[in-house]
């Protein structure tokens, strides 16, 4: 087929946008030629290749710059919209999504999951960092926990600044964990919204006493 050339225009408000939205376009992999001029708030992208090749680059060139737009600046109500995929791979980690929801719930974030994307009010860097604790916790104690308490002991671990250990260590005092000999590893035996139920009044209590 024949080859064909076309440059498009992308507008961005400041440096932190453009890093961003560079940073996506190196990471796309397509079988046009792309080429990117950056001036102050333009980025003029030469895009060379068949027709086909050229129509499907500039697609996915304007769906990187919205979802980096989605990222970094709120929507009226103040919102930020990321993809999962997006957010594990910058926090280089890989956390469920309900723990992750669970916790920005806790810190009295809004969170929900929207079209496959993280609808929240915290911003992308500290989503990143909030995620990347995550993981770190997750690493501490995934080998002697099952999935289910692991969806009750980390979003409550970076929520109250706590040791996922110590979380443990509650769950098993207050009636809502135990140890389990056969399998190495600790279990809820509440279901998994009793057990914080239980563990969000025993901090409660702890925090009245101080």
């Amino acid at each position: 087929m024949a080859r064909a050339k076309k440059v498009i225009t992308i507008h961005v408000r400041d440096d932190r946008e453009k890093e961003e939205f560079l940073k996506e376009i190196q990471r796309l992999r397509l079988p046009a030629f792309i080429y990117v001029h950056g001036k102050l708030d333009d980025l003029k992208i030469n895009i060379q290749g068949t027709k086909d090749d050229i129509r499907e680059a500039v697609r996915k060139i304007r769906e990187i710059h919205s979802r980096v737009r989605a990222k970094l600046y709120p929507d009226r109500r103040g919102l930020y919209r990321y993809s999962i995929d997006d957010l594990m791979r910058e926090a280089k980690t890989s956390v469920s999504t309900p723990v992750l929801l669970k916790a920005l719930e806790l810190m009295g974030e809004t969170a929900e999951l929207k079209e496959g994307e993280l609808v929240t009010s915290m911003p992308w860097e500290e989503i990143v960092a909030l995620t990347n604790r995550l993981g770190g916790h997750l690493s501490d104690i995934a080998l002697q926990t099952t999935r289910q308490i692991r969806e009750v002991v980390l979003p409550v671990a970076v929520a109250y600044d706590l040791d996922p250990g110590e979380v443990i260590d509650m769950l098993v005092d207050i009636g809502a964990a135990e140890w389990k000999e056969d399998k190495f590893k600790y279990e809820l035996v509440k279901n998994k919204e009793q057990a914080l139920e239980m563990l969000l009044k025993h901090l409660e209590g702890e925090e009245n006493e101080d």
